[in-house]
């Protein structure tokens, strides 16, 4: 038997060290070649570390939230052979099992047996909350009819694993839901490591607030006759090119707004005190994923009809919140539109993605009775809630841009003439 180093490998892009996100492994595990090891995030994005070999782990090169430099090592397989190392590497102490989050489904050489989880009391969620769990967790819990929001994760910051839909049910269902006192007096704490993306999120975020000099500016929307047309549309044609949302409305209402407004679809260097305006808009839209908020970008948005942009949002959407989402398509946007949906509230105050100086807010359409010709009529209202970079836009051309968007959302039709 020999042993195999895997080190951090060479990203590229120039980078020198990448943070450890979380193991999906363990020492003593069985693993087998393309099987996942471990993800690891760059400033942009998280990678898959995949397993060259088949073989037993004998020790990890790191904790989760540690930063560690490519080629340092970061964790040996004991394999058939003599393997890569002609001598034992010296390696950090093994992880603890409580520190490791759930392996993904993946080919195993022989089974092994299920670490044991304590079975615990119900955590008291709200109805709303999305607690942290991987999509092979997520189905268990559907074929299983478990509500996730009751289950108590025992991963790090708090992520359900199969051996905790194991334990909820093991304790059965029935008594979970009663064991739970809702006016109990409670005085437990928990603390959670700001590690992976959710500091990449914050670092970003604090960075944004810290050298952008951010306003907002609100709008009132008509949207009746947009949502008229796509109902219409998706009457239409939704069965043979796709459903349309309104947000492949509103990247078109930003793509024909920003050809008399270049200033904001820029990236503003303040280093190199360099303003760079393009003639692509490469939309990021923001997406709300199981690891935090991620940005995927629509490419060429300009040249894109209605349904391309919407198959793209879509597409980008699922990779994001799958985590299949490439360094590529998460970076190099021009200007980002946000929405939380039906979520949406009435007002926000989004935060620039820099380098760039502009972000589009959308929030939920209600219905509002509104005076129009002088009769009180009901019309969908929706308002859009932007920021923009003073220290490039100017507040005369914000309030324009936006009233630009405005104008064509309310007369759809405007959308497509050239």
């Amino acid at each position: 038997m020999g042993t195999h180093v895997i080190k951090m490998p060479d990203i590229g892009e120039g980078i020198a060290e990448v943070e450890l996100s979380q193991w999906h492994v363990k020492v003593g595990d069985l693993v087998v070649e393309d099987q996942v090891l471990a993800d690891v995030m760059t400033d942009k994005a998280m990678v898959d570390i995949p397993s060259p070999v088949h073989g037993k782990v004998i020790s990890l090169g790191g904790e989760p939230g540690e930063v560690m430099a490519v080629g340092s090592i970061l964790i040996s397989i004991e394999v058939e052979g003599a393997g890569n190392a002609k001598e034992a590497p010296v390696v950090a102490e093994p992880v603890k099992a409580a520190a490791v989050v759930e392996a993904k489904p993946a080919p195993v050489v022989e089974s092994q047996p299920a670490p044991v989880v304590t079975a615990q009391a119900p955590v008291a969620r709200d109805v709303d909350e999305r607690p942290l769990a991987s999509p092979a967790v997520r189905k268990h819990a559907l074929d299983a009819g478990i509500q996730l929001r009751l289950v108590q994760g025992s991963g790090p910051a708090g992520r359900i694993l199969h051996e905790d839909l194991d334990a909820y049910l093991q304790q059965g269902p029935s008594k979970a839901s009663t064991t739970a006192n809702p006016y109990a007096e409670r005085n437990d704490e928990e603390q959670i490591p700001v590690i992976g993306m959710r500091r990449k999120i914050a670092q970003r975020m604090q960075e944004a607030t810290r050298r952008a000099a951010h306003f907002s500016y609100v709008e009132e929307i008509d949207v009746t006759a947009l949502d008229e047309l796509r109902v219409h549309l998706n009457e239409k044609h939704g069965a043979t090119r796709g459903k349309l949302t309104l947000l492949p409305f509103i990247v078109r209402a930003m793509v024909v707004a920003l050809r008399d407004f270049p200033q904001i679809n820029a990236r503003y260097d303040d280093e190199a005190q360099v303003i760079t305006r393009l003639g692509a808009v490469h939309v990021g839209v923001a997406t709300q994923s199981d690891v935090g908020l991620m940005v995927p970008v629509v490419r060429h948005a300009e040249a894109r009809s209605l349904w391309g942009n919407a198959e793209e949002i879509a597409r980008l959407a699922s990779a994001a919140r799958n985590g299949k989402a490439s360094r590529d398509e998460l970076s190099g946007s021009t200007i980002t539109l946000t929405s939380l949906g039906a979520l949406g509230g009435i007002v926000s105050t989004p935060v620039l993605n820099l380098p760039e100086v502009a972000i589009v807010g959308v929030n939920r359409i209600v219905e509002r009775p509104m005076v129009i010709k002088g009769q009180i009529v009901i019309r969908k209202m929706m308002n859009l809630s932007s920021s923009f970079d003073h220290r490039v836009v100017d507040g005369m051309d914000a309030a324009q841009f936006i009233q630009a968007i405005r104008g064509l959302l309310e007369q759809p039709a405007s959308l497509f003439l050239e």
